[in-house]
């Protein structure tokens, strides 16, 4: 059987979706359906001194034009953040209000200040032409240095005059000082992590709908946690009960964490669906979601390494600004502070410390983006261990060997919250430097040189956190029914938007219960027919949802073996189960679980009093959080005439404990290069210091990857099993990422270091590759 876990299994889902025949919230129409416009602020900070909507509520198909007063009017509230933190005096940060509509002031270009309904789309954008919104102006702020710094516009005045949310430090600081006053060397290391757009294929997108006979509310939208949609609009929006509310959400394309959020568009149409008596329709164009999705990464950090004269890590300190946009939406405060363990990597560093100011500015809120945190302290740690052996005269490999945990060492605490309870890092160093040649390293470097062009090469080690109850709780749901044909219906608490899980969950069945894939229907993505669930994020699906089920498949053989036994008139104790099969224990009597599944629907069949129908369901949370971990080896060549940066090879040895489907793996670490690669040589959003206008509302400005920008690459398995959930899996979705950001740079800067080039600011565009080398030759 292929589909069973270990096989190369092409995804399922593929065959519906190359040809078009995805479902996605833009394919559902309803009948009646009305389309609704929002109107933006063209400004980063102003007063709402009025909105006029009379000319625009006139036009003919016009349905309605409401404003962020008509929200209030009706007793609905805002947004609200799931992620708490502190100031400096121990107070909670501040948690200024998150608007569905603005009512008195706007706080980025592009905030939401009223809505309009209307027959078509282009009624609805004429009319919202007319809006007439008398704003005054006031001073903005983009960027989160000078944000931070005195005296700075402040977003929230009464909230935050300091514009300063929260302040989080982890780790033992005095100790750290400690190291650090011992030291024989301190690198320190100043970089900004750019800040970016998700960008998926699918752009944000809703449809609302309201049964008045009911009360009921249905939301169709692309989005990873429809539960949680679904619980945050009752309780925080409506202030209704949660089964007020159903939330559909159907084939997603893309989402990387941005549609891991409620949006306020999601409420207004809602709303509008209710106070028009009609479904509404909104969705975003390419310029509007660059001008109001959440954004990403965002900070900027000084890392510090304490190293000894033998060159053992002693401590590591680390910095950050980290800016949070204007609002808190429900994780804005999760990528900077979450994952701060990651700053210890694969070291042996005894002693972490890490500081985060939460800072707001006069742009759109950050959210999670494929990572979340994990690439920017890997970041951190990798591009400090590069310095420290440029400045030391040291090998980088040697360097990071000297310090790395051995395999003897497992479980280890690290310097900064983690414990690692498997891997082989060792084995990760050998098998990526021999994939990538690096010995051959230097001779490749003397052909470029003859052809005028610069090379360089960079090792790093990324470690990451997935899946596990760690700080908060990580359950998952899942339910198997089996109907009376004996085929079977999955429902997952998680949700596909790419990871393949209508694949590896039916490779998981076949394992567990020997169930061919085409007996088995995967389902997910509604929160009226799917019990539980948290979605999908954070590299989880299968540490959390495998968890339970195995455990529903443990409840389907118990419950089968009763019947079975009550078929093949033995005893229960007699009957044991694999791969499909009841048996009698030493006999050649057997039947398969389909035919058990019949059964406990024949009438009559089962002892009297029994239920009929075979069906389970768990909501579990694995053991422990997961450490997938992996080394990547980049290879650059630079034209210092142009600037222009080639991935020449990209090797990753990665560490996901046991593949489910190994083809699907190697998907995923490619898709997690790619997005890494994007931002590490093209990708950035630009505000205007002045205006706070964005700058990069289109691809024309805001560099997307191509085809022709990815390099071969070479992914290589090193799998490590954690016994911390019953797969031994961990993550994968995110690996590639995590490492890809701090190797490419790294691998930049390899190149540019004969020319004098100590650092360079994310992305690493031609243009500016080409001021550092020009700057470099003037000095």
């Amino acid at each position: 059987m292929t589909f069973e876990i270990g096989s190369p299994t092409r995804r399922v889902e593929d065959l519906r979706l190359t040809r078009g025949l995805g479902r996605y919230v833009d394919d559902i129409h309803v009948p009646g359906e009305a389309v609704m416009v929002v109107v933006r602020s063209p400004h980063a900070a102003a007063r709402i001194r009025g909105i006029d909507t009379s000319s625009a509520a006139a036009q003919p198909g016009v349905l309605a034009v409401l404003t962020g007063g008509d929200f209030v009017a009706d007793g609905l509230g805002g947004l609200d953040t799931c992620i708490p933190r502190k100031r400096r005096d121990g107070s909670p940060m501040a948690k200024p209000p998150y608007p569905v509509l603005c009512t008195d002031s706007v706080h980025f270009a592009g905030d939401a200040v009223a809505i309009v309904v209307a027959e078509t789309l282009n009624i609805a954008a004429d009319a919202a032409e007319l809006v007439d919104v008398d704003y005054e102006m006031l001073d903005s702020v983009t960027d989160v240095v000078e944000a931070a710094k005195p005296g700075a516009p402040a977003v929230w005045p009464a909230e935050a005059p300091d514009n300063e949310c929260f302040f989080f430090e982890l780790g033992d600081r005095a100790r750290v000082e400690a190291a650090f006053a011992q030291a024989h060397h301190v690198t320190s290391v100043d970089f900004r992590i750019s800040r970016v757009s998700a960008n998926p294929l699918e752009p944000r997108n809703a449809l609302g709908l309201y049964d008045p006979s009911s009360g009921r509310y249905t939301l169709y939208s692309g989005t990873q946690i429809p539960h949680k949609v679904r619980d945050e609009l009752a309780e925080k929006t409506f202030h209704i009960p949660n089964n007020q509310i159903r939330v559909i959400s159907p084939d997603v394309g893309g989402a990387f964490g941005m549609k891991g959020s409620p949006f306020p568009e999601e409420a207004m149409v809602l709303w509008a669906a209710r106070r028009v008596g009609r479904p509404v329709r909104w969705k975003a164009t390419r310029s509007e979601s660059l001008l109001s999705d959440h954004h990403a990464r965002d900070n900027v950090t000084t890392a510090e390494l304490a190293l000894d004269k033998e060159g053992n890590f002693l401590a590591f300190r680390v910095r950050t600004l980290a800016n949070l946009g204007a609002y808190l939406g429900f994780y804005t405060p999760h990528p900077s502070t979450n994952n701060l363990g990651g700053l210890a990597g694969v070291y042996r560093t005894p002693a972490i410390y890490a500081a985060v100011q939460g800072i707001f500015t006069n742009t759109q809120p950050i959210a999670p983006y494929r990572g979340a945190g994990r690439p920017e302290a890997t970041f951190a740690i990798e591009r400090a261990i590069d310095a420290a052996a440029f400045e030391l005269g040291r090998d980088p490999v040697e360097l990071r060997r000297r310090n790395l945990i051995p395999e003897s060492a497992l479980p280890f605490q690290t310097g900064l919250v983690y414990v690692y309870d498997s891997g082989s890092f060792d084995r990760n160093f050998e098998l990526a430097l021999e994939a990538a040649d690096w010995n051959g390293f230097a001779a490749r470097k003397k052909a470029s040189e003859k052809h005028g062009r610069l090379r360089g090469i960079s090792i790093v080690h990324p470690i990451e956190i997935s899946g596990g109850p760690f700080r908060n709780p990580n359950e998952e749901s899942v339910e198997l029914r089996f109907d009376p044909g004996g085929n079977a219906t999955l429902l997952l608490g998680t949700h596909n938007h790419g990871q393949g899980h209508e694949t590896t969950f039916r490779q998981l069945c076949g394992t567990y219960l020997g169930l061919e894939p085409d007996r088995v229907r995967v389902f997910a993505g509604d929160t009226d027919v799917v019990e539980h669930g948290r979605g999908t994020f954070g590299s989880r699906s299968l540490i959390a949802g495998g968890t339970s089920f195995v455990r529903v498949c443990e409840k389907i053989v118990e419950r089968g073996k009763t019947v079975a036994a009550q078929m093949m008139e033995s005893e229960e104790g007699d009957i044991e189960f694999d791969r499909g099969l009841f048996r009698v224990v030493g006999t050649d009597r057997s039947v398969r679980l389909e035919d058990v599944a019949k059964t406990t629907f024949v009438p009559g069949a089962l002892p009297a009093g029994a239920d009929y129908g075979l069906s389970a369901s768990a909501i579990m949370q694995a053991e422990e959080a997961t450490f997938p971990n992996g080394c990547h080896v980049c290879e650059v060549e630079i034209d210092p005439e142009t600037g222009v940066v080639t991935v020449e090879n990209y090797v990753v040895v990665d560490d996901v404990g046991n593949v489910v489907n190994p083809m699907l793996v190697k998907g995923q670490i490619h898709g997690g290069v790619a997005q890494g690669l994007g931002q590490a040589l093209l990708e950035s959003i630009v505000y205007d210091p002045g205006s706070g206008q964005l700058l990069t509302g289109s691809f024309m400005d805001y560099g997307m990857p191509r085809a022709h920008h990815m390099p071969s690459m070479t992914v290589i398995s090193n799998p490590a099993p954690t016994k911390k959930n019953p797969l031994g899996v961990k993550g994968a979705g995110e690996a590639g990422t995590v490492g890809s950001l701090p190797g490419i740079i790294n691998a930049v800067l390899n190149a540019l270091r004969p020319l004098g080039v100590r650092t360079i600011e994310m992305p690493a565009t031609s243009h500016q590759v080409w001021r550092a080398i020009d700057a470099a030759r003037r000095t």
